[in-house]
């Protein structure tokens, strides 16, 4: 048994990660930091994990945490992971850092979107953690940088045709929409009930949202020259789900089968992929509180685009169930272990 630790986890997130390690063969679950809630049980702050879990929420030092556990889940705001990550790593520690502060490689581009980077030496170090193109690498990890929800559900989507070079990445629009946990569980006034409810809304529209340099980072690793896409997303009055609908416009010498056929060959063995048949197409109801990412396609044969929709759970697939896929390459587990639960329906 690995005994792991969740560094913040009174956000969904880390509510998230409890529910997940609690059922995980392999794991004991030692510790669960939060200052607000500090002497608490964590199944009285989350109702929905009694009997699941007796630990009582901490709020413990670095020296504290490096005793309890081996490997850490860093459930934490951007600039916080980033304060506490580098002194895990000298203890001989191993972390999954689900925050922005690891993901992009550059600490220009790091800088530009969010603010100055205090442990700037561990961006070329830390592994992007999408084990569906990074598998290998994350194995050998002792930092692995879980991605963002909606560059999972683009990334993924995109990856077969760029890789064969299908599509003009020039040309590519992805719009995605997201359930409102995926804005965090502190109170905010947008967040609320009477504002999301019946209501249908983008946000950060115009390439502000700062999931977009993560986007553009990863689907620039397929292409001789780096390009930029529109990115615009959109908020839910649903709790949780993202579908994420992409166009692009198809080189005119790949039809119908050929798609299919690059699909298959880059996901028929990934265990969290689901590919959908002909005119069968992705919803988030279907992916609700499981793993996987749902992946259909369309050809527009008037327009000669590809429309390629993904669905996925945004705190599932989109965060803590891929950063427990992470922590299972990490420490040579079955990749699928915790994780075989078939989504919630309805």
């Amino acid at each position: 048994m690995v005994n792991v630790a969740i560094i913040g986890a009174s956000g969904y997130t880390g509510v998230e990660l409890a529910r997940i390690l609690c059922n995980h063969p392999h794991v004991r679950l030692t510790a669960a930091t939060s200052r607000q809630y500090a002497g608490q049980p964590l199944a009285q702050v989350f109702p929905n994990l009694r009997k699941k879990t007796d630990l009582i929420c901490e709020n413990l030092s670095t020296q504290e945490l490096c005793a309890r556990a081996d490997l850490f889940f860093t459930a934490v705001p951007h600039k916080t992971a980033m304060d506490i990550v580098p002194d895990l790593l000298a203890a001989g520690k191993k972390v999954v850092d689900l925050s922005a502060d690891f993901r992009l490689r550059d600490v220009a581009v790091y800088e530009q979107w969010y603010q100055k980077h205090s442990a700037a030496d561990l961006l070329q170090e830390a592994i992007y953690g999408l084990p569906e193109l990074y598998r290998e690498l994350i194995r050998n990890s002792r930092l692995t940088a879980n991605p963002g929800c909606y560059p999972t559900s683009i990334i993924l989507a995109l990856a077969p045709l760029l890789k064969a070079g299908a599509i003009d990445p020039r040309s590519i629009i992805a719009d995605s929409k997201s359930g409102t946990s995926g804005a965090g569980r502190a109170a905010q006034v947008g967040s609320l009930f009477c504002e999301v409810n019946d209501g249908f809304r983008a946000y950060k529209v115009g390439g502000t949202h700062r999931h977009l340099p993560e986007i553009e980072q990863e689907i620039n690793t397929f292409l001789p020259e780096p390009v930029r896409i529109s990115f615009t997303p959109h908020l839910l009055p649903i709790s949780r789900g993202i579908l994420s609908t992409i166009y692009a416009q198809l080189q005119p010498e790949f039809q119908q089968a050929d798609v299919s056929l690059l699909y298959e060959q880059m996901y028929a063995p990934e265990p969290f992929i689901r590919l959908l048949a002909d005119n069968n197409f992705p919803a988030t109801q279907y992916v609700r509180g499981s793993n996987f990412c749902d992946i259909g396609f369309k050809i527009d044969s008037r327009t000669g685009r590809i429309i390629i929709m993904s669905a996925i759970d945004n705190i599932v697939k989109g965060a803590t169930g891929q950063a427990v896929q992470n922590m299972n390459l990490m420490c040579g587990f079955t990749e699928t272990a915790g994780l075989e639960t078939a989504p919630f329906f309805p």
